[in-house]
Parts: structure tokens; sequence; C-alpha cells
């Protein structure tokens, strides 16, 4: 069999597309999980606790700098003497979260102090309420800062995700490495695992530019809208 004909078979096997979807899944979960855990960290980083944020900068000095391989094999060797088990996949998903959250964090944090504080002062000057400075000023502006490094660290994302494979989750890497083991063809089983993170990514690079140019029209209309509500709300105080 050829390279071409070999390449396809396994570009269609079921097993290498079972290998793709558990690929997708962690990426999908991990970065989910990672934006919550992102999010927490970067309000607790606004908040003047002292306590609090020691043990911020502890969490973002050890999983930004330690490398994933061991955070993940931490987390499934070493938690279960603490009496935490969790199985192969579970242990994958924990590791990437926490570690993915550890730079999403910074990267919230960042959006949120590109807006400057003349803007919400500003805002508040024209009798906008906290919510509305938040939704109209605020976020409009950090969600396109915040946007594009989210997304290129999905992307980055599907590829960690073969780390996961030191711990036997059985994701695309695993699947292509153990059917060329088998026959010695690895260019072939190489070739059809990357046909698959490279379309992964191509539709990851589409939905990102979609969701960009939905958040610059979106703050456009929204800025079209905040005269009318500061409009409202001023007639609102001198009516009272």
């Amino acid at each position: 069999m050829d390279a071409l004909d070999l390449t396809l078979e396994y570009i269609t096997s079921d097993i290498f597309f079972r290998g793709a979807q558990m690929t997708l899944l962690l990426t999908i979960i991990s970065v989910f999980f990672g934006i919550v855990v992102g999010l927490i960290i970067a309000v607790c980083q606004e908040i003047n606790n002292k306590a609090l944020n020691y043990i911020v900068v502890i969490y973002l000095w050890f999983f930004r700098g330690t490398p994933v391989l061991f955070q993940i094999i931490f987390v499934y060797n070493v938690l279960p003497q603490f009496g935490i088990e969790l199985s192969s996949f579970s242990s994958g998903v924990v590791a990437l979260a926490l570690n993915e959250g550890a730079y999403i964090a910074e990267i919230m944090r960042a959006g949120l102090q590109s807006v400057g504080k003349g803007q919400r002062t500003a805002a508040t000057a024209l009798a906008m309420r906290e919510w509305q400075v938040m939704r109209y000023i605020v976020l409009p502006q950090a969600l396109r800062v915040i946007i594009p490094p989210i997304g290129n660290q999905f992307i980055g994302m599907l590829k960690l995700s073969a780390l996961v494979s030191v711990v036997a989750v059985e994701e695309l890497l695993l699947v292509a490495n153990q059917a060329a083991s088998s026959n010695f063809r690895y260019l072939e089983a190489l070739m059809a695992a990357g046909v698959y993170y490279l379309a992964f990514t191509t539709v990851f690079m589409f939905i990102q530019r979609h969701i960009e140019i939905w958040a610059k029209g979106s703050r456009k209309r929204d800025l079209a809208n905040v005269d009318v509500d500061t409009l409202n709300s001023t007639e609102h105080m001198e009516t009272r």
C-alpha cells in the first residue's frame, strides 16, 4: 500500500476519529475551565487582600514556572496520595485547566486594565451607573484585547493536549504513534494526525476571526446606545 492510500485509510479509520474526538474534547473542556479559573484569579488580583494576593502569586508562580508535563504527572501520581483519585482523563483536564487558568488570568487582567480610569470617571460624570460603565465602556474595549490572545491559547491547548498521552489518555497523537509502531509507517500515521490538527486549527481560527468581527460591531452598537441610555438615566434623575 502506497503512502497516500495508507494516510487516507488512517484519516478515515474509527480509531483516528475517536482519537481526534478525544483531543477536541480535552481542548474544549480544559479551555472552558481555564477561562473560569482565569476569571476568578483576575478578580482576586483586583481585591485588596494580602492573604488572597499571596495565594494568587503562589498559584501563578507554580503553574507558569513548571512544565505542563510535570503538572500532568503531578496531578495523576501525587494527588492519589492525598486521597484524591482521578481518572487519566480527569487528571489531564485538571492539570491543563489549571495551567491555562494561570495564563488566561493575566490576559483578562491586562484587558480590564487596558481601559483607562479616565473613561470610567467620565462615564460616571455622565450619570452612568456602574453596570452601564462596565457594560458599555469597559467590557467592549477589554474584549477586543482579550479575544485574540484567548483564541491563541485555545489553539495552543489543542497541541498541549497531546501531553496527556503520558497518563495513557488515547488522544490523537498517541493513537498515531500506536498505529505506526505496528508497521513502522510513521510518516503516514503522523500525516493523518497532522491533517486533523490542521483542520481543527483552521476551524478555530475561522471562529476566532468572526468573534473578533462581532466584538468590534458590538462595541460600535453599544457606543451608539450610550447616549440614549445616558439621556434616559439623566431624565430619570431630574424627575426625582
